[in-house]
């Protein structure tokens, strides 16, 4: 039985995983919310961070004894994926990256976006998150244009922390190389076959889905075809 650890990206929870596990019978899912996000939005504040993302995972790992899991990261769950291979690798048969960051050692997700990026989260924090708190992201940022889509993800997106996004990945050991590592770029209406995701350096290999960025939510069951492939 394929064991999956989904870790949700920004503004989101757990409860993004829900068309997804749908399509997934036979499979034993997991889907940790993140400290501060999701139903646990009540411990947001100024101190959650990076490492506290990266703990969060870890301890379903060790607390449900998981091992040969395929971890899947979707977006800035990139970071902490990463982060989660570092210190346990042992318990993984391989990483996915959904649309995601893939750090190098000591990189933020800043370090891994594009200036456009980082002034406007810099500037949403500043104007409307209280300097600590990067505010709930518009829906075409998410690649939503489906009007249901719309309404059940935005009702549920929450602020994210800031400090998250600053903080660097922990200094990798090597051992994490050796889990196989996998990249899924939402390509939304581009060609396939067009040009690399420049976030998918290093990885093993390369998949495309033609939808937008919450893949989980816009092609459950197209994410779960290609998941299927990692058994």
């Amino acid at each position: 039985m394929t064991r999956y650890v989904l870790v949700h990206g920004a503004w989101h929870g757990g409860w993004c995983w829900e068309r997804l596990r749908e399509q997934l019978p036979g499979a034993r899912v997991y889907t940790p919310t993140l400290t501060g996000l999701g139903e646990r939005a009540d411990l947001l504040s100024p101190a959650v961070s990076l490492r506290n993302h990266i703990d969060d995972v870890v301890q379903v790992l060790e607390g449900e004894d998981l091992r040969d899991v395929v971890l899947v990261g979707h977006s800035y769950a990139g970071m902490v994926v990463t982060g989660v291979a570092a210190r346990v690798p042992d318990r993984l048969a391989r990483l996915v990256y959904l649309d995601a960051v893939v750090p190098k050692s000591g990189q933020s997700l800043f370090d891994c976006s594009s200036p456009n990026f980082r002034n406007w989260v810099d500037e949403q924090v500043r104007s409307r998150g209280e300097g600590w708190r990067i505010p709930v992201a518009p829906p075409q940022f998410l690649g939503l244009s489906d009007t249901a889509d719309i309404d059940w993800v935005m009702s549920r997106l929450v602020p994210h922390p800031y400090r998250t996004f600053r903080e660097p990945v922990p200094w990798q050991t090597g051992q994490e190389r050796a889990v196989p590592r996998s990249y899924i770029n939402c390509i939304g209406s581009k060609p396939r076959g067009g040009a690399r995701s420049p976030q998918a350096t290093g990885i093993d290999d390369y998949y495309e889905l033609s939808t937008g960025h919450d893949a989980m939510v816009t092609a459950p069951r197209e994410l779960a075809e290609l998941l299927g492939k990692f058994r």
